[in-house]
């Protein structure tokens, strides 16, 4: 450990830290960030934070051990984003990979360098050829001669979900005496249950050691698995925006986030009474934008049901929720600078239609908004597609009107 870690303070005054991996397990995806886009994205969501971005965003920058380009990646992040983050070079359990994420990060303030080893027998003889045991023995070396550096080291046990219990919570203990800030406890195959997944945090607790969760998607699971490690006192969780990971991706920083940071009494329930997450709580109005960024970037569109930052978050359709907006949405979508909106499909009443007319500068008497409404539907079917645009309905209109001034 350096002699300042903020990312390990911050967990052991419970406060909660988001491990970015969109850029650097993103790729995984079969993505690609720009440098530059990597610098903004991390400069961002510190800015969710205020000043208070290096306690609450590790952003994995990259792998720098990939190609050339890659390092220059990561170097750019670290100098460009450096006290907005604290940026983080990812790499393999060798001496000659560790060196040279060190100096991807050297010199910047509040740099990191994750090392990925080994948790489980499968995985350490397939990445490793040596047994579990002596690959983390070997994790631990590396730790502490890495330590001096003044920069942060931790470590990620992969296939921590399928290693032995007491073995994790041996690691976890040695790895800390030997450095390591953090240890990341993956799922790396993402085939964990929620219990299996508290169950393992549980186990793997310790006084002193800062445990952090990365829980892979492929079962639909990350989410929960990641609440589960909140419950058992992890303060520290990988998360992706837009999920984005290898094969099907990690939990997404913008769930993640929300779920923590929209309502203090559901934080509370998630992480106990005594809960206290945020050293400055995130500006959550910033979370569409981001994310609308990041989908950009990476050629991922948002969906219409996305959780949090989908299109369709806001929007009113049907005719009781538009009269009773607050019983049919978990949330009120200002909260996320969302203004809601009136959206046309072949489900509208004529009250949807009515509003939507009065938006457009269209004034309905009972006669006309039965007409239109009619209208609606069956332009919706007749294109296809669910959505009527405005510009199509405005058309509609202006002849109705020009229909009713003839006559």
């Amino acid at each position: 450990m350096t002699e300042s870690d903020a990312v390990r303070e911050s967990a052991l005054a419970g406060k909660v830290v988001l491990w970015e991996e969109a850029a650097r397990d993103g790729a995984q995806g079969k993505t690609l960030m720009s440098p530059d886009f990597r610098v903004w994205l991390a400069r961002e969501q510190g800015a969710l934070f205020g000043a208070d971005g290096p306690r609450h965003v590790v952003f994995a920058a990259g792998f720098p051990a990939v190609c050339k380009e890659e390092f220059e990646a990561v170097r750019q992040v670290a100098v460009e984003a450096e006290e907005t983050v604290s940026p983080a070079a990812v790499c393999r359990g060798t001496a000659a990979d560790v060196r040279q994420a060190i100096a991807s990060v050297r010199g910047v303030a509040h740099a990191r360098v994750m090392i990925v080893i080994p948790a489980s027998e499968a995985m350490a003889q397939a990445t490793t050829h040596l047994p579990v045991t002596e690959a983390v023995r070997a994790g631990a070396a590396l730790v502490s001669d890495s330590r001096g550096a003044g920069i942060a080291v931790d470590v990620c046990l992969a296939d921590a979900s399928r290693a032995d219990h007491g073995l994790l919570a041996d690691a976890a203990r040695d790895l800390t005496d030997a450095g390591a800030g953090v240890v990341v406890l993956a799922d790396t195959i993402g085939d964990q249950l929620p219990a299996e997944s508290g169950a393992m945090f549980a186990a793997a607790r310790s006084e002193g050691v800062v445990l952090a969760s990365h829980a892979h998607n492929d079962l639909g699971l990350g989410l929960a698995n990641t609440l589960e490690a909140l419950r058992n006192g992890v303060r520290v969780v990988s998360s992706s925006w837009l999920g984005v990971a290898e094969r099907s991706g990690l939990v997404a920083t913008e769930q993640v986030l929300f779920l923590l940071a929209y309502r203090a009494d559901r934080a509370k329930v998630l992480l106990g009474e005594d809960a206290d997450p945020w050293c400055t709580p995130p500006d959550l109005t910033r979370l569409p934008d981001v994310a609308q960024a990041v989908a950009e970037e990476i050629g991922v569109p948002l969906g219409v049901t996305t959780p949090v930052v989908g299109t369709g978050v806001g929007t009113i359709s049907t005719g009781t929720p538009f009269v009773h907006q607050e019983l049919f949405q978990p949330f009120a979508p200002e909260q996320l600078g969302i203004t809601p909106s009136v959206v046309l499909t072949h489900l509208a009443d004529a009250r949807v239609v009515t509003a939507v007319a009065a938006r457009l500068g269209h004034r309905l008497d009972v006669s006309a908004a039965r007409a239109a409404t009619s209208w609606v539907k069956s332009r919706a079917f007749q294109q296809g597609h669910a959505v009527v645009d405005d510009q199509a309905f405005a058309h509609y209109l202006d002849g109705m009107r020009a229909g009713a001034v003839q006559r």
